[in-house]
């Protein structure tokens, strides 16, 4: 009984440990130094648990991709960190929402009103992002290089693809700022994101109820990421599902636990490198590949 409450708790407890420090962060005029202080102790945090009450025990096991991994985290993740200081620096902030917002955005309403108003906002860029990217050819090849992975745990939430994660913030950020939101709105949203994302790949025995209805936990994506295309192109959501449900994208099979074998049907090479350009030579690395005349991986 006690270990199931605690699975129930264990996701939203998680989320509220790393929200309070970084609002404090927020509203100290300290977001980048909280939110990179709660990014790498999330991802501790994480680490121990997966090992300690971890989900699928399958996956702990190394798949040979932990170096690129973090290759392709570091490289996405300080891309967009770069972009967020240079946009700060140039002023962005102030003539896109400023700090009060613009237009009919509700300023006068409570902080975390605001917050969910700007994640469902956002989301929706995101969803069609997402949706799209299984859905058109062109841009599945950089998605792919996110699904080639055979499990799931923290540490591959950044395993995209530089194309797919401009993408992502090209269809999200435009809403923000034709909505009129302030920058701490945006800043709240880009900090949950990226907590949120952790928490949907953890590889954690958690439980989650209702939530499942409100937000992307790691029992709806573990479907997502199924190789079985009836399950595997359904949870767009990168927060929450509600436009998962609206759009009748929503999927979550509670008689059976979602596939352990994870991955795509295509090749796809083994390197850091490698895999940063095959989406620009698909086509060709795919024959190739089929002809059996690669090695799956660019020297």
């Amino acid at each position: 009984m006690l270990r199931t409450l605690l699975d129930y708790l264990l996701w939203p407890l998680i989320l509220i440990a790393a929200v309070i420090p970084t609002g404090i962060g927020i509203a100290a005029g300290h977001e980048t130094l909280a939110f990179n202080c709660v990014y790498f102790s999330l991802a501790a945090l994480l680490y121990v648990l997966e090992r300690v009450h971890p989900h699928e025990k399958d996956w702990l096991h190394s798949d040979g991709q932990a170096v690129q991994d973090f290759a392709h985290t570091a490289f996405t993740k300080s891309f967009v960190q770069l972009l967020i200081v240079s946009a700060t620096w140039l002023g962005l902030a102030s003539v896109v929402g400023g700090t009060q917002g613009t237009g009919y955005w509700p300023n006068h309403w409570p902080m975390w009103c605001q917050v969910v108003l700007g994640l469902v906002v956002a989301e929706f860029g995101l969803y069609w992002a997402h949706r799209i990217a299984h859905e058109w050819m062109p841009l599945w090849w950089f998605h792919a290089v996110h699904h080639s992975s055979k499990k799931l745990w923290f540490f591959n939430t950044g395993r995209f693809h530089i194309i797919d994660t401009l993408k992502s913030m090209i269809f999200s950020a435009p809403l923000l700022a034709l909505a009129g939101a302030p920058k701490d709105v945006v800043l709240w949203f880009g900090a949950i994101t990226a907590y949120i994302g952790f928490l949907t790949h953890a590889n954690i025995q958690m439980r989650f109820g209702w939530l499942n209805y409100i937000f992307n936990t790691p029992a709806l994506h573990r479907w997502h990421h199924s190789m079985d295309l009836r399950e595997g192109n359904k949870n767009y959501g990168e927060n929450l599902m509600i436009w998962d449900i609206i759009f009748g994208t929503y999927y979550d099979d509670t008689r059976r636990r979602p596939p352990v074998k994870i991955g795509i049907k295509s090749a796809m090479p083994k390197t850091f490198w490698g895999q940063i350009i095959e989406p620009f030579r698909w086509n060709k690395f795919q024959a190739s590949a089929k002809a059996g005349t690669t090695k799956h991986e660019l020297m």
